[in-house]
């Protein structure tokens, strides 16, 4: 009883003391980011047709119909032309900054503003993909996906290194919380203040129902809190209170994202078993004859010409679908299947012209990819940063999580609006 007692209070610890999975995040914020920046971008010259005042989906059509679901959207209240690119280049820049990973909480909440609102404006446009993107937007808000690998990592690592060689003093209230040292953040508050004032007119011109009224107030006030308990307070209990919460909420969401991708595949999976297409192995022969999934004929027609190949990947995929969720209990099976399925998603992308899908099942499913694979592949991009750009502080970020090891260094990449 000792030992199970002892078992379940190290597993508690390690949920509340980090953030589980800050590699696996940071690849899923950079992936989705791009995905949707992408589309963005491709889709620039089309965006009127589309999400705007020119496309078939009316302006009053979709009013109706957000009157009825309570969906959320910006590009409602109003239907002038200025309005509408002011949030599609929202969508843009937010998608960028995110990627980027700077200022990485506030980023992350207007990039679900920017997804919701062009994705709900037209719900007839989208694919399978967009939903993944939809869901995946609304989850990447409470989790903290820029400890690394993001711009906010490397100030607050520059901001310790700068400390560590005397250069820079603490923070008021930081050296005494523990947290890391910086300069006094004056774009964060400012960004704070300017949102916040948005988020006032919109409350009071009644625009948003209750909920994500409380949401988005919520996130907020949490904003703020965050900052004076990291510049004001004078102990370390404020502080290692709110990094609790923040790391529940973390774990919880990086868990519903896990668990959103093994029901996607699951659910694919089960519902391809009950086709006859699928079942007779023909399944993969007819998307490879249409017109609208062929975008290299001469490709396709190969494929479809070799009636063994084509029966090998209509059963592969469905038997890779379904087992995957039950793989995860064996890593070695698990990272197997992963491989396949992004090779799949790749092929997709290549030889059925869905580039944006496949990227978005490929962020989905970088979830679940090794953190020592993750930690290479991150060297990797720096070994080859350095050669692009000598000079420059070739060093990744440590992986965050972990408590001071000494003087100045930081529990969590924290500092005032960042992470």
């Amino acid at each position: 009883m000792g030992r199970l007692a002892a078992a379940i209070g190290c597993r508690i610890s390690r949920v509340t003391d980090s953030a589980l999975g800050p590699y696996q995040t940071a690849v899923v914020r950079i992936g989705f980011a791009a995905t949707w920046l992408l589309f963005l971008v491709r889709e620039f010259p089309h965006r009127h047709e589309l999400y705007g005042p020119d496309g078939p989906w009316s302006w009053d059509l979709a009013q109706q119909l957000i009157a009825g679901n309570d969906a959320f959207t910006i590009l409602l209240w109003s239907d002038s032309r200025s309005w509408f690119e002011a949030v599609y280049a929202l969508g843009m820049l937010s998608s960028l900054l995110l990627l980027l990973g700077w200022r990485t909480r506030t980023m992350s909440v207007l990039f679900m503003v920017g997804v919701l609102s062009l994705q709900n404006r037209s719900v007839f446009m989208g694919d399978g993909g967009d939903n993944v993107i939809h869901l995946m937007a609304i989850y990447l808000v409470f989790t903290r996906c820029g400890l690394v690998w993001s711009l906010d990592a490397r100030r607050v690592k520059r901001a310790c290194e700068a400390r560590a060689r005397g250069e820079l003093p603490h923070a008021l209230g930081s050296a005494r919380a523990g947290g890391a040292p910086t300069r006094p953040d004056r774009v964060g508050p400012a960004l704070w203040g300017a949102l916040g004032f948005a988020l006032l007119l919109v409350t009071l011109a009644g625009w948003l129902g209750a909920g994500w009224l409380v949401l988005f107030w919520g996130l907020w006030a949490a904003q703020a809190l965050w900052w004076a308990a990291g510049r004001y307070t004078g102990g370390a209990e404020p502080r290692v209170l709110l990094d609790l919460v923040a790391n529940l909420a973390h774990n919880a969401a990086l868990f519903v994202i896990m668990a959103e991708a093994c029901l996607i595949y699951a659910t694919a999976g089960w519902y391809k078993i009950q086709g006859t297409r699928w079942q007779d192995g023909t399944a993969v022969y007819y998307p490879l004859h249409l017109d609208y999934f062929s975008p290299w004929p001469a490709l396709s027609d190969l494929l479809s010409a070799n009636g063994t190949l084509v029966m090998l990947v209509t059963y592969g995929t469905v038997v890779v679908q379904v087992a995957f969720p039950f793989t995860l209990f064996n890593r070695r099976v698990k990272n197997v299947l992963l491989a396949l399925m992004i090779t799949e998603h790749a092929v997709i992308a290549v030889v059925l012209g869905l580039p944006f899908f496949s990227l978005a099942m490929i962020a989905a499913d970088a979830v679940f990819l090794p953190t020592s694979f993750l930690k290479r592949l991150g060297g990797w991009a720096a070994r080859a940063r350095g050669r692009l750009f000598p000079g420059r502080d070739r060093t990744p970020p440590g992986p965050p999580g972990q408590r001071a090891k000494g003087p100045g260094a930081p529990e969590q990449a924290h500092v005032g609006f960042t992470a």
